[in-house]
């Protein structure tokens, strides 16, 4: 499937959302002022309402009826009737009948062909309140991405022709130098060239704390400088940069609809109809089996009926909860890419995770220093100026040592393939490498190193073993806590596979209490593992990864989840969640939300059919006026939509 570009031009404001227009003139209006004309017709129609319950109540005007009556109550109507009655036309226009607009609508008009006016204006009123409400709901669960969409960068400062210009980020090449003021949203991803940055990522990441990053780190679009003004060489163009995936990540998620929330929507199309007939029964069917039949009487219960089982209540809530549960995610770094994948988070019970990257860190650091007949200090003055020559992973962490003093210069510096190096330090023979290496020139070295599982770099001065140092891949701060709270929340069956030797992967599986792992596996391998465990209907396997060989995995499990930090472009593409924060942690975090989710939109689904199959016998039986159809359609609504606003205030620590 062809990647979606995006383009920042797509993300300016709608019309409705500009200040200012083309002719220099400001059109705009305060926020306050707009809030304020949303709510004015209903607020007209509510205060006529009152005033006319009133005047009915307390007979306080006798020529308060007749054609009066009639007109006050038909003011009152329009304010919110008539965008509810419009809508009903056009879907009957376009060939879809039964729409919940032209419910309402056919039953307030009938409510005043019968002369129930208050009921008429108070069932379209509660209805238009309760759209207000719904849109007040969704604008708060838009909150996060409207977040996102306010930290996109609108320029970049770039240096050419020897001074920085400002241009639009979608014109800065890769490879360009880029400046960021204190303040200033880093326009694109690169690689840091100043000192050190002191960044707030939480646009990308969902965490408030400031991340250091030091020269030469990568630093992500989106991002606010704190600090000091930063120089950046850019990586990426705009449309492949963090800020612009996640924006088109988030943006596009509400596209992809659960299973529910598709089942509701077919539903409705189906229940609908079934209702209007249902209440035309309802209101004609008695004529032939009761003595006293009073059309009026039996007209108002289909009325109440109809009101009744207007299905906006499921139509509402439940695409609103997803809608909350997507936002509350986003909110704490963590992006779905659909409703779907918030109904599947919740059957998984089995995990399964790549170790570089995912529960370590993926970079190569000094775990332990042996040095035999040496001092610590000038044993690694030894051993780095011989590193200082490689650019590998492990030379990279040797050289991060801190020593004191000058450094030591290597000269004649051979690369012995496969076992190490070879060359003279202060007119000394030195060899660093692995066990290979020793052997072959008659090194004796101790048996202890035999026990040693992690990478080892063995030293030799003058043809005398001299000592040897572990370099460890290290562990994320809490890749442990993960372990422990996955257990907590029902995920037992916890796997690691990885591509490290098996001695390797098995130690960090000790250290983390994961009871079955696997090392020194190809890619099909892993593959082949998780479709060994998807045979057995009953596992429904999660996979977190984040290298371009964990992509064929993710795409084969139940639910993919990449490390979008610092995961390749081809794991976060093919992932059906991203953590962006790059923390296992979050996908405990993750569980919780959507289990959260699906919880709300049952609790919703539950009440709003019990409330109407209750309220519906009753009104069938005359017990019910239409005041309770109100609080049954209506009524519902509102307190299935608060329950989806929950979302948004729970904490998922």
């Amino acid at each position: 499937m062809k990647k979606k570009k995006l383009n920042l031009r797509d993300l300016k404001p709608s019309s409705e959302e500009e200040h200012s227009h083309d002719d220099g003139h400001n059109h705009s209006s305060p926020k306050g002022v707009s809030t304020f004309n949303t709510y004015l017709p209903a607020i007209f129609s509510f205060v006529m309402l009152i005033v006319g319950i009133a005047i009915d109540y307390f007979e306080a005007f006798p020529h308060f009826s007749g054609w009066i009556r009639i007109l006050w109550y038909v003011v009152a109507y329009i304010p919110v009737g008539f965008p509810v009655v419009k809508e009903g036309w056009v879907s009957i226009k376009k060939g879809d009948f039964f729409t919940e607009f032209f419910l309402m609508s056919i039953a307030t008009i009938g409510a005043f062909i019968i002369g129930e006016y208050p009921e008429g204006v108070a069932v379209m009123l509660f209805y238009a309140v309760g759209e207000l409400f719904q849109n007040a709901a969704v604008n708060r669960a838009k909150g996060n991405i409207k977040a996102l969409l306010d930290v996109r960068p609108k320029e970049a400062n770039v240096f050419r022709e020897r001074d920085y210009i400002s241009v639009s980020p979608e014109d800065v090449r890769i490879g360009e130098k880029i400046q960021i003021r204190v303040g200033e949203k880093i326009p694109l991803d690169g690689i840091l060239l100043s000192e050190k940055a002191s960044l707030n990522t939480a646009a990308l990441t969902g965490e408030s704390k400031p991340d250091s990053v030091l020269k030469e780190g990568k630093v992500y679009a989106g991002s606010i400088n704190l600090e000091s003004v930063i120089e950046v060489e850019v990586t990426n163009k705009f449309e492949d940069s963090s800020i612009a995936r996640i924006l088109d990540l988030v943006q596009n998620a509400t596209a992809r609809k659960s299973k529910t929330e598709l089942f509701i929507r077919q539903f409705a199309r189906i229940y609908t109809p079934i209702v209007v007939f249902l209440a035309i029964g309802v209101t004609f069917i008695p004529y032939f089996f009761v003595d006293d039949y009073v059309f009026r009487d039996w007209l108002y219960r289909g009325l109440i009926f109809l009101v009744i089982s207007c299905p906006c209540a499921l139509v509402i809530s439940i695409p609103l909860g997803y809608f909350g549960g997507l936002g509350a995610a986003s909110k704490n770094g963590i992006l779905f890419k659909g409703a779907s994948f918030l109904d599947a988070m919740t059957k998984i019970n089995t995990l399964v995770m790549d170790k570089t990257g995912t529960v370590t860190k993926g970079v190569f650091k000094i775990k332990e220093i042996k040095s035999i007949g040496w001092e610590e200090s000038e044993f690694m003055k030894y051993l780095m100026a011989m590193e200082e020559q490689s650019t590998h992973p492990i030379a990279k962490a040797i050289m991060k040592y801190k020593e004191n003093g000058d450094n030591y210069e290597a000269k004649e510096v051979s690369e012995i393939a496969g076992k190490g190096l070879k060359g003279i330090v202060k007119g000394k023979i030195v060899l660093i490498g692995n066990k290979a290496l020793m052997i072959a020139n008659d090194i004796d070295i101790p048996t202890e190193i035999e026990n040693i599982v992690e990478s080892i770099v063995l030293v030799s001065i003058d043809n005398q073993f001299a000592g040897y140092v572990v370099i460890a891949d290290e562990l994320k701060e809490d890749a442990k806590e993960t372990i422990t709270a996955l257990h907590k929340v029902g995920i037992k069956n916890i796997m690691m596979l990885s591509g490290d030797k098996d001695s390797i992967t098995q130690q960090v599986a000790k250290e983390l209490s994961v009871e079955n792992a696997k090392g020194g596996l190809l890619p099909e391998d892993k593959l082949n593992e998780v479709e060994t465990l998807k045979q057995n209907s009953e596992n429904k396997v999660a996979f977190i990864g984040d290298g371009i060989n964990d992509a064929p995995v993710l795409a084969a499990s139940n639910v993919g989840i990449a490390m979008g930090g610092l995961g390749s472009d081809v794991a976060i593409e093919t992932a059906d969640v991203i953590i962006q924060t790059d923390q296992p942690s979050k996908v405990v975090r993750a569980i919780k939300i959507s289990r959260s989710t699906r919880k709300i939109v049952w609790q919703n689904i539950i009440l709003a059919f019990g409330v109407k199959v209750i309220v519906l016998i009753l009104g069938a039986g005359g017990l019910a006026t239409m005041w309770e159809a109100v609080f049954a359609d209506v009524g519902v609504a509102l307190l299935a939509i608060l329950n989806a606003v929950r979302l948004q205030r729970m904490r998922w620590n």
